[in-house]
């Protein structure tokens, strides 16, 4: 059978514009159960750079009110977590997290030399390397590597989002890019590409043509495996309407039913907030704010709320002052949220940053990120984390 162009272009459209697995989703025929007691990580992606000053405030240090006369958090508007630390006024549902003893906040997070591109500053996060290091697999995906060694079925990784991140991209197997299994689910369905597919035969006599037919594939199995999945056990609880919700509210159906995906990733953004920050850290703080809150909530319904945990993090922080168009500007060490019912330390991990001894006006890191992605793989995945990053870093104690 030979393929026209209009076909070409069309199959090649499903197959680039979905999933990308080869040899990966025969694993989809059988599910695996998973029971509670399973562990699952959820990273939340807050891209473009939050400021993590404004995120978890320092209400008695001077010197932040001096370095942002007007962007400062005033004490009297922060939601108090001790008499040092407030968090911005939107993340009421995280002060709930905080005073039940689900929420760990680490500060100072980063890395050694960094960068102020987003671009690069992203890929070292994502792939979990130096900073003079480049690397063309992430640290998920090599988890997934490492995982399907030698097994017949892979643990998957699933990415809510049109496009898949480094971050989820191994040598041999990749995540996968979903953004809504059932409009996944009714396109792959659609009657061309299930005719287009039932007639082709491989005769190997054209390699790129063959290669999309496998893709496809893999994709229409992939795409019928995920959304009946998803409908097995759909979440009933009320999300607010908003993307970072659905996506959410999508990733606790899958948590429900028997899919066996140990790795979910979705992102929020832009955090870019150069100019005009308030409005925008305001706006992008309640969306995560109100998900979060409706995701731990149908959890906790669930019982599975001990299973799960959430991080967030973001390529880099602002810089301590304000610039002159209300706003900040690239910098560097950051904080994280850590959120479950089965966290080993809890609240305030670490001290804030000390305002007193910065690095040209910006914060020093007193927490390697990868100490926390080694924490992760090794006592919530069950994983060897140093063949995963290449290095042996130290435990940390949250989980």
């Amino acid at each position: 059978m030979y393929i026209k162009r209009k076909e070409f272009i069309q199959v090649g459209s499903l197959a680039t514009a979905s999933l990308m697995l080869p040899k990966f989703l025969k694993a989809f025929e059988v599910p695996d159960m998973v029971p509670p007691g399973n562990k699952v990580v959820v990273i939340l992606q807050l891209s473009g750079g939050n400021d993590g000053l404004n995120t978890v405030i320092p209400v008695r240090n001077d010197l932040y009110y001096k370095a942002r006369p007007k962007l400062g958090i005033e004490k009297t508007k922060a939601l108090l977590l001790t008499d040092e630390v407030g968090l911005h006024p939107s993340l009421t549902g995280f002060k709930e997290l905080f005073d039940d003893g689900s929420l760990g906040i680490m500060n100072s997070v980063g890395y050694p030399n960094p960068d102020r591109s987003h671009f690069r500053s992203m890929d070292i996060w994502q792939t979990g390397s130096q900073s003079m290091d480049y690397l063309t697999t992430g640290w998920v995906g090599r988890y997934l590597d490492a995982q399907c060694s030698g097994c017949d079925k892979p643990t998957q990784a699933i990415e809510i989002d049109d496009v898949l991140s480094l971050a989820m991209k191994g040598e041999h197997v990749k995540g996968i890019a979903v953004k809504d299994p059932r409009r996944l689910y009714g396109t792959a369905n659609e009657k061309f590409f299930r005719d287009v597919l039932k007639n082709h035969k491989d005769d190997g006599s054209e390699q790129p043509v063959d290669y999309l037919y496998k893709t496809m594939a893999e994709t229409l199995s992939s795409a019928d495996y995920i959304f009946k999945q998803s409908r097995l056990h759909p979440s009933s609880a009320e999300y607010p309407k908003t993307d970072l919700a659905n996506s959410l509210k999508t990733i606790a159906s899958l948590i429900y039913s028997d899919i066996n995906t140990k790795v979910y990733y979705v992102s929020l953004g832009s955090f870019d907030t150069h100019v005009a920050q308030d409005g925008q850290q305001q706006r992008l703080f309640t969306e995560m704010n109100d998900a979060v809150k409706a995701f731990v909530n149908d959890l906790k319904a669930n019982n599975r709320f001990n299973d799960v945990l959430l991080f967030t993090f973001s390529e880099f922080g602002r810089r301590v002052e304000q610039n002159a168009s209300g706003g900040t500007d690239h910098g560097t060490a950051n904080n994280m949220f850590l959120i479950s019912g089965g966290l080993k330390q809890k609240g305030m991990i670490n001290p804030l940053p000390d305002l007193a001894d910065l690095q040209e006006g910006d914060l020093k890191y007193n927490v390697d990120f990868k100490n926390v992605y080694a924490t992760v793989l090794k006592n919530w995945l069950d994983a060897d984390d140093e063949a995963i990053l290449g290095k042996k870093y130290d435990h940390l104690s949250f989980c």
